[in-house]
């Protein structure tokens, strides 16, 4: 017992030295998987976004043959069902179950929220779909990247398309949502000062299902142009019950971010010649897009919406800047990006800014036209194309 006494400095020194050696050996060992957590909308006003997000991924996967650094990529999905307490909760989770990155979500209030989570976890994260110019500001969240649309370069070519257009009267309709209502406001006032008169604006809650009175409202009035800062289920069933009073036939309908195929599919004949900015399409003639429609098309049989893209893309970029530096520390990761350029984007050139992690890239706009075999019998044309420098505002020094 005296013995033990005596000698118990030095055998707890050989413990915790050996305890340090386990744990740092531990520590640096490679993962068995490259885990990521998925958070999307699958459910709610967002939901019909979350199932095409996913095929883009399983699609940036699959073309590297399920692996990085060597390893086999699990993604683990959640839907955050459009609400951003299911989306906290669910990536809490995620992370919990040993998640290295996040990729998700849908609307800008869950990406938001999940940005929080990331931040104090030091989790990557990567965003596709969510355009809030909140989530990509200067010297915002050290983890969060976006390599899709901000609703600010989709707005001023709402904008541009209106002065284009020489419209003197606009209606507008806006979701009751943050984002949208930030966006509006932004049009409205540069509208103004463009000389176009706002002779009315409505904001029906998000989700909103029944939409006569707005549409009557817009019939009686003497509006040429109607601006809806929508998307999703919101801009399906606006432009549907639009259309049963014929609204398009009389005035310009349009909006940052109201009508791809998939929504265009939703609402029908009404859709034909809105308006919209476009997130992605299958139509860039570059050999990036052309490989990935070829597989997107064999494996599901159609063409790729513009969730579809974007998620395929963003994933497909960040899945080679983890390759490139050949490490599994999360932070070599993160400056990685920070400083990276995507040459072979499927939607051209794309470059990330460490100033914000927003990449700069082409804004493309276009209208919903009948399409015939084997395209959708409803199809985007793409009509006008903007260069970075037009629609993106520079990190200010």
């Amino acid at each position: 017992m005296k013995f033990f006494t005596h000698s118990s400095p030095y055998i707890l020194t050989l413990w915790m030295v050996g305890a340090l050696c386990f744990s740092s050996s531990a520590h640096s060992a490679d993962p068995d998987t490259f885990k990521i957590g998925g958070v999307v909308s699958l459910s709610g006003t967002y939901g019909i976004f979350g199932e095409d997000m996913r095929k883009g991924v399983d699609i940036a996967i699959e073309q590297r043959g399920g692996k990085v650094l060597g390893k086999p990529i699990q993604i683990m999905w959640e839907d955050d069902e459009t609400k951003p307490q299911p989306a906290v909760q669910k990536t809490t989770r995620l992370i919990s179950e040993g998640a290295q990155m996040i990729f998700g979500a849908v609307s800008s209030s869950s990406t938001i929220a999940i940005m929080n989570i990331v931040k104090q976890r030091k989790i990557p994260h990567l965003v596709t779909m969510s355009a809030d110019d909140k989530i990509t500001v200067p010297n915002g969240s050290r983890y969060t990247f976006r390599t899709s649309n901000t609703l600010g370069m989709e707005q001023r070519m709402a904008l541009s398309y209106s002065k284009e257009q020489k419209l003197k009267r606009v209606y507008g309709v806006t979701a009751d949502y943050q984002a949208t209502r930030d966006s509006w406001e932004w049009y409205r006032k540069e509208a103004e000062k463009a000389g176009i008169e706002i002779v009315g604006a409505d904001f029906p809650p998000f989700g909103n299902r029944d939409y006569s009175s707005i549409v009557d409202k817009i019939a009686r009035s003497n509006a040429d142009g109607v601006a809806l800062f929508m998307t999703g289920s919101d801009s399906v069933t606006m432009l549907k019950q639009a259309g049963q009073v014929n609204l398009g036939k009389t005035r310009k309908i349009f909006g940052p971010v109201t009508a791809d195929e998939t929504m265009a599919a939703g609402v029908g004949p009404s859709s034909i010649g809105v308006n919209s900015g476009v997130r992605y399409h299958y139509s860039q003639d570059n050999a990036a897009n052309r490989k990935f429609v070829e597989a997107y098309r064999k494996k599901y049989n159609e063409f790729p919406s513009s969730a579809a893209g974007e998620a395929y893309d963003g994933m497909s970029w960040w899945l080679d800047v983890v390759e490139k530096t050949g490490s599994w520390d999360k932070e070599k990761w993160v400056d990685a990006f920070a400083n990276s350029i995507r040459d072979n984007s499927v939607e051209g050139r794309k470059t990330m800014k460490s100033c914000d992690h927003q990449a700069r890239q082409d804004g493309l706009w276009g209208e919903v036209v009948a399409g015939s075999p084997p395209y959708p019998a409803y199809v985007m044309k793409i009509t006008k194309v903007y260069p970075p420098k037009e629609i993106f505002e520079e990190c200010q020094k």
